[in-house]
């Protein structure tokens, strides 16, 4: 092996096991050495130097956590994983205590283990972490609070910097919870109107009889309540921005009086016979297909090809996968701030955990779920067991995607194919056991895969809780 590759060691009192890893890491581009016990591990780790360790929990001799402090006596430099089928939460907890970089439960997905393995020894080598830091300053330079670096929100930063200067109007479209308003407070800070007044109006959020009035503001005695004169919302955005959000929601008749007031650039009070001239910039979002709503006559066209100028169009979660992590991330520190809790990080296999869910809430979801398990926790780690997902949700996903055409035009915002190609074995596995009446054995050959493979891919989907044998690998060196 050359001197320029990684060196790795990998401690398992299991043969099979030991093989497979050598020859997994060694395609990787690894340079494998092998102990099968804990004193063998200790008399490798004082006569060479290890870049990273792979370390099983349970040796017949010593304990994984044995071979971790060694080898961090000898070198604190040195990255150590844990690997274990029976390891306890509280056993994970003290070996990233005791200074493990991560913790992987058997059985592990090959492709996984290989990031976590990837991940950990480009921090450790400055010449990628220095790739790896700029990548992320990258991510967040001057777009505020939003987070990701997949394809298609790297196309989103480059539209915000073309058009954040111009008062042309903004669409923004995407599901809930994609992060509309961030995009549009973005498109502000970066123009010159920055110092002038940012307005956000909910327009599904006021009541039909009030939303004149919170608009476009009234004088004193229009209605009954309308004790004094009223600024609206526009004229409390002038010379700022004012951002619509559910612009969907608006009724026929304030469409036709927004229509106006973009027209024109003048604004009448409720019950006031003079109008008012307003300076702003309008950002919409919506959550609706508006095309569809105009097609509906739910929409009127003109007002839509006003707002319609630059349309912005926001990925869902699902289709910008590789953006996860970073957002877990970022969660978890920006939460441990603000609950003065000293979580250090999430262990790449709760990553893997919400890598595998559709986030049908999008980035809201995300956030929430790592707010939560970031107030409960008792540990200065997240496990995949601190996360609480309701696996029904994901079930249900996949069950009411598994027929769904393919979105091949979403490529051009950036997928995940392993997510895609993951969903659809889902899919395919839940089939072919409700075929079988759940006979795991017929499923597989439904599937023309062995038993042990359809029982990995079960355990992927939370429905084997199987105790008995301890399934180690899946079979397939990928």
């Amino acid at each position: 092996m050359g001197d320029c590759l990684p060196k790795i060691l990998v401690v398992d009192d299991e043969l099979s096991m030991r093989e497979f890893l050598e020859v997994l890491l060694t395609q990787a581009g690894y340079d494998v050495s092998l102990a099968k016990s804990g004193k063998q591990a200790l008399r490798m780790i004082e006569a060479k130097s290890f870049d990273l360790l792979l370390c099983d929990i349970r040796l017949g001799d010593l304990t994984g956590l044995d071979i971790l402090r060694a080898a961090k006596r000898k070198n604190s430099e040195t990255i150590v994983i844990m690997i274990s089928a029976y390891a306890t939460t509280e056993v994970a907890v003290e070996a990233m205590n005791e200074g493990a970089y991560d913790f992987v439960p058997k059985p592990f997905d090959n492709k996984e283990l290989k990031q976590a393995i990837k991940k950990a020894l480009d921090l450790k080598h400055p010449k990628f972490k220095t790739e790896f830091l700029h990548k992320d300053s990258q991510t967040r330079l001057n777009f505020g609070k939003i987070v990701g670096n997949s394809p298609g929100m790297v196309k989103i930063y480059n539209l915000i910097s073309q058009v954040a200067g111009t008062k042309t109007n903004v669409l923004i479209s995407g599901e809930s919870g994609t992060g509309k308003e961030l995009i549009a407070r973005a498109l502000h800070d970066m123009s010159d109107r920055k110092s002038r007044p940012f307005v956000v109006v909910n327009c599904g959020g006021i009541p039909e009889n009030l939303i004149e009035s919170e608009f476009f503001g009234h004088v004193k005695g229009a209605f009954t309540g309308a004790i004094s004169d009223k600024k609206g919302l526009f004229e409390a955005a002038h010379q700022g921005t004012i951002f619509l959000d559910e612009i969907g929601e608006l009724s026929p008749m304030l469409q036709v009086k927004l229509l106006r007031a973009l027209q024109e650039t003048l604004i009448k009070p409720v019950g006031s016979t003079h109008e008012i001239a307003v300076d702003v910039r309008i950002i919409s979002a919506t959550n609706k297909n508006l095309e569809e709503e105009v097609v509906n006559g739910n929409f009127r066209e003109d007002l839509f090809f006003r707002l319609n100028v630059i349309p912005i169009k926001v990925p869902p979660l699902r289709d910008r996968k590789g953006d996860i992590e970073i957002l877990a991330h970022h969660f978890t520190e920006k939460y441990s701030k603000t609950m003065g809790k000293d979580i250090a990080k999430i262990s790449s296999y709760a990553i893997a955990f919400l890598n595998k869910y559709s986030f049908p809430g999008n980035v809201r979801e995300l956030e929430n779920l790592i707010e939560r398990s970031v107030a409960l926790s008792s540990t200065n780690i997240i496990l995949p067991e601190s996360l609480t997902i309701s696996m029904h949700k994901r079930r249900r996903w996949v069950e009411g995607h598994k027929n769904s055409r393919f979105d091949l035009d979403a490529v051009e915002q950036g997928v995940d194919l392993d997510a895609i190609l993951s969903s659809i074995e889902d899919a395919y596995v839940k089939k072919a056991m409700e075929f079988a009446g759940g006979n795991k054995s017929k499923a597989a050959e439904l599937l023309g895969i062995t038993l042990r493979s359809i029982r990995y891919r079960m355990s992927k989907l939370g429905e084997d809780n199987r105790s008995d044998e301890p399934e180690h690998i899946n079979g397939d060196l990928d």
